[in-house]
């Protein structure tokens, strides 16, 4: 394959244009993605998308990186962000907020003020009542969202170098995944509470917060093999791992049974637009489409390396984390819901990733019992039920106690406070 190396205009080989990843499994990434390309309406492979693509393992979000540069620098250089400066600057934004945000003071690091005025600058595009929907959106959802995040969108992502390796590597689960998977879910639990995604609002502060800490991330790993997998933290990873949380989320949902017509998919692709230009996702890769999302979500799938020794450990580690959450009940109780949970996440991991990646992650197979007792749920709750405006408020609400009930269950032994 050919990785785009030319020479630069003194005749030293300057750096390539991709990674050695990219499309080093494109028949494996085209037989994964063939549903996709189905549902998904995906009509052959767009070659100057995938260009851009795998420009993208090489590019940074570059507000992100600066911030991370200056938190890196010695106590007392100038310039230098502390954390505790960062989080205040996420608390109050300096104590004049208005409705679409507020800058830092002027005695703040450079560094810091360009970063927090990228987040505040409410672009154009954005509509707030269509922000609105989609969070309500995400709330009728309830456990079908969480269902989907975990195993198609997370578990589903371990099925291929890159990504995978920099969660090994940091540790992010391996040793604490009852933590990071309460993080998440109070994290996209946040973004589907009203107002939450205004500029200072809760799910923006944890959002921005989450934007911070991937770029540390990405500063500090240098030892880390540029060459074979692109930047730690780079906009080829963040486009695919929006598009696992948006349109990926929508189609998850639908097969689970779940209604979501046209307006509710555009509503809940624009909150994730919007949260995706928070987390300093390029513009080239920012859609409120779903049908455009998917295109490029299939094109990511071809660019994408082969399953790397990170994704089986991280997917087993998703698995045994089952046994360690708090499920209501008494003591005696705890196994069995245990064990319940834990075949019900293989049931529909082997349904939504299929019999091949299951192997691949190490993963023992199941019957999908689970999508059969939920597709009927689900054809009464969002077909018949959430037609009427009653009945959506009821989806509200149930949706809303089933997220809780699952972040509880995280909670109450992860000990979480909040990503922010």
């Amino acid at each position: 394959m050919v990785h785009g190396d030319t020479a630069n205009d003194v005749g030293q080989p300057a750096a390539p244009t991709y990674p050695l990843r990219f499309r080093a499994a494109e028949a494996r990434g085209a037989r994964i993605g063939r549903p996709l390309r189905l549902l998904g309406r995906v009509r052959g492979v767009d070659e100057a998308l995938m260009d851009r693509i795998g420009r993208a393992f090489f590019e940074a979000d570059d507000a992100g990186a600066a911030l991370a540069a200056a938190m890196r620098l010695p106590a007392g250089t100038p310039g230098r962000v502390t954390h505790r400066r960062l989080r205040e600057a996420l608390a109050d934004g300096g104590g004049d907020a208005t409705q679409d945000g507020a800058r830092v003071g002027a005695d703040a690091p450079e560094a810091l003020r360009r970063f927090l005025d990228e987040a505040t600058d409410v672009p154009g595009w954005v509509d707030w009542d269509l922000v609105e929907k989609g969070a309500a959106v995400l709330r009728r959802l309830g456990q079908n969202a969480g269902d989907v995040l975990l195993q198609l969108s997370l578990v589903g992502g371990y099925r291929f170098g890159g990504p995978a390796d920099l969660l090994a590597a940091t540790g992010a689960l391996t040793g604490g995944t009852v933590r990071r998977l309460a993080e998440t879910q109070e994290w996209t639990v946040g973004l589907s509470e009203p107002g939450a995604l205004r500029p200072y609002g809760p799910a923006w502060r944890a959002t921005v917060h989450v934007r911070a800490m991937h770029a540390l991330v990405g500063a500090s790993f240098g030892h880390w093999d540029t060459a074979r997998w692109g930047l730690p933290i780079n906009q080829a990873d963040q486009a695919a791992t929006l598009g696992l949380f948006d349109a990926t989320l929508i189609l998850g949902c639908r097969t689970l049974g779940a209604r979501i017509p046209p307006s509710d998919s555009r509503a809940l692709m624009h909150l994730w637009k919007w949260v995706g230009h928070l987390m300093g996702v390029h513009p080239d890769f920012l859609v409120d489409d779903e049908w455009a999302r998917n295109r490029i979500n299939y094109h990511v799938l071809l660019a994408q390396a082969g399953v790397s020794d990170a994704g089986p450990r991280l997917a087993q580690a998703v698995v045994a984390a089952q046994a360690d959450r708090t499920y209501p009940g008494p003591s005696w109780w705890q196994p069995w819901r245990a064990r319940f949970e834990r075949e019900r996440l293989l049931s529909m991991l082997t349904a939504f990733l299929g019999v091949r990646s299951m192997r691949e992650l190490g993963l023992p197979l199941r019957l999908p019992w689970a999508h059969a007792y939920l597709l009927p749920l689900n054809l009464w709750r969002y077909h018949v039920l959430g037609r009427s405006r009653w009945g959506r408020e009821r989806l509200d609400r149930w949706g809303r106690r089933r997220s809780d009930a699952i972040l509880a269950s995280y909670v109450s032994d992860a000990q979480v406070s909040g990503v922010t």
